[in-house]
């Protein structure tokens, strides 16, 4: 029985079948981010990458996505979301043909920032079209199923890019969203529905550009911290990420019509909805990125049982979804985002204490179903609380968070944990060098290549049949200190969320007075016109 501060619940003509289209849309771009992960040995193999360039080409689909989504879920609330849908599904296929061919890995890391950017026109118009085209109860159970699908399709991508490469080269993986391209685009066109519940007020270009500068040097940063070198340049990049920052945040207080609206943002439901889904959403990255080159530098799994040993957090994903919606609408936003963290922290725990070399698959297995368990009842309330605290013609700015929740999380999760992977690999194997062997035996070029990356100590292992054996079982052992760093992190990350969430979300009466509160703020504001 609904309450009279509980919206109505209504959904567009056809539901079932727009909603389709949607989440396959958001699936090329779910696909596409994912595929990556399991290739990034034979990529490091194909061009003797460091780990830095391989923690590149891992996250700068999720920089491009992070860097763009505010900015161009802005420009679709204002020119039309559907066709900002359809040009970024169009400018994924030069993106995913520019990454399959790329001669270097400094062409691939372009093309998959590329391919970043095409999915800031696609994923945050899906999210937004929810928003405009569902409401109450329906809009629930439309981003649960969204969040679900759209999760459960990015965690299949490693098995499908593992049984790529077992028969092809490591391109064939970014070849395999093209055919899903084409069925989208077809229901995108003949489904969306165009032109609702738009805005006609300007987008602050200004804004967006600083919101682009922001993101990207504040992600660039992290990712060139552990370089040995690179101190100038992290140090320029954090400069730019500080000083956008604050030009944003001048220009979002000044602007007559702001690319994100401030006293928006500072509704609590809001932003500790965004704050806790960047963890949650990072950590699914993170855990994914580092799980897949443990799976297969010291497990030695093939590519395709590296992709087939995470669906156990697909199949969690999906399965508690549905549960998520319903306890949202039960026991609040507040409670189900707790229930998620819990599960998140299982499964850092359970990969921290048990993954070892020669591990049992069941804990793997165990540690993805804890994290798949976790995204998959935390995702729907993090969406939820977002695209609720903000008026239908700001859509864009809630699914934009929403997606930036996923891939500014995704990227800064993964640079973390890279930058922390880098960093203690090196830590270990040049420690193992030093001593395992006098400093006059192993010359600077060789200790360079075996503290670069696993991969390149794998590669020089081939060139010294007569150590192979010590280099690649000192590798595994480097690779295994500094992936606990890594882990770490994570437990570090998911209760800092954890406890913003209890300190600071509302319990489920109060979030239902707010969610009303806000809404009739937004429309005695949309009466009055605009400022």
């Amino acid at each position: 029985m609904s309450s009279a501060s509980e919206p109505a619940s209504t959904a567009p003509a056809h539901q079932g079948r727009v909603l389709a289209a949607l989440i396959l849309v958001a699936a090329v771009a779910n696909l596409n981010l994912a595929v990556a992960n399991v290739a990034l040995p034979d990529i490091g193999r194909a061009f003797d990458s460091s780990q830095t360039a391989l923690n590149l080409v891992a996250v700068a689909y999720s920089l491009g996505l992070a860097c763009s989504v505010i900015y161009l879920g802005a420009v679709g609330d204002r020119y039309g979301r559907k066709l900002m849908l359809i040009a970024g599904v169009l400018l994924s296929v030069p993106a995913c043909l520019l990454a399959a061919y790329a001669p270097t890995d400094g062409v691939l890391i372009a093309a998959r920032l590329l391919g970043g950017f095409s999915a800031g026109m696609a994923y945050p118009t899906t999210l937004a079209l929810i928003t405009a085209l569902w409401s109450g109860a329906a809009r629930t159970r439309a981003i649960a199923l969204w969040s679900a699908l759209g999760g459960a399709i990015a965690a299949l991508g490693p098995l499908a890019s593992g049984v790529l490469l077992e028969h092809f080269w490591w391109g064939s993986v970014f070849l395999l969203t093209l055919p899903l391209v084409a069925v989208a685009l077809v229901m995108a066109v003949r489904l969306v529905p165009a032109h609702v519940n738009e805005t006609t007020e300007p987008v602050d270009n200004l804004g967006g550009v600083f919101s682009v500068l922001l993101v990207g040097g504040l992600v660039l940063a992290i990712n060139f911290a552990p370089v040995p070198g690179a101190a100038t340049l992290v140090a320029v990049f954090a400069v730019i990420a500080i000083g956008a920052g604050a030009a944003f945040l001048a220009r979002e207080r000044r602007a007559a019509n702001p690319l994100y609206h401030l006293g928006v943002a500072s509704r609590r439901i809001f932003w500790v909805a965004a704050c806790a889904g960047i963890i949650v959403f990072g950590s699914l990255m993170g855990a994914m990125f580092i799980g897949q080159q443990f799976l297969q530098n010291v497990l030695g799994y093939s590519t395709v049982d590296a992709g087939l040993a995470i669906l156990p957090a697909t199949v969690f994903m999906v399965l508690f979804a549905p549960r998520s919606a319903k306890l949202v609408e039960t026991r609040g936003a507040r409670f189900t985002l707790l229930v998620g963290y819990a599960f998140v922290l299982l499964g850092f725990l359970t990969m921290l204490l048990l993954w070892r070399e020669g591990v049992a698959y069941w804990k793997v297995g165990l540690g993805y179903a804890f994290i798949g368990a976790g995204v998959g009842f935390a995702g729907t309330p993090a969406s939820h609380s977002l695209t609720g605290a903000v008026p239908v013609t700001r859509a864009g700015m809630a699914s934009g968070t929403a997606d930036l929740q996923r891939d500014l999380g995704g990227a800064v999760m993964q640079s973390i944990f890279g930058a922390l992977l880098t960093a203690g690999y090196a830590a270990a194997a040049s420690a193992a060098i030093g001593a395992a062997a006098p400093s006059d035996q192993v010359n600077a070029s060789v200790q360079a290549q075996l503290t670069k990356s696993f991969s390149s100590a794998a590669t020089t292992a081939q060139q010294y049949p007569q150590y192979s054996e010590q280099i690649v079982a000192g590798a595994k052992a480097a690779f295994l200190q500094g992936d606990q760093w890594a882990y770490l992190a994570g437990i570090v990350a998911v209760l800092i969320g954890a406890a913003l969430v209890a300190a600071f979300f509302p319990h489920r009466a109060d979030e239902r007075r707010l969610l009303a509160e806000y809404h009739a703020q937004d429309t005695a504001r949309s009466a009055a016109g605009p400022r």
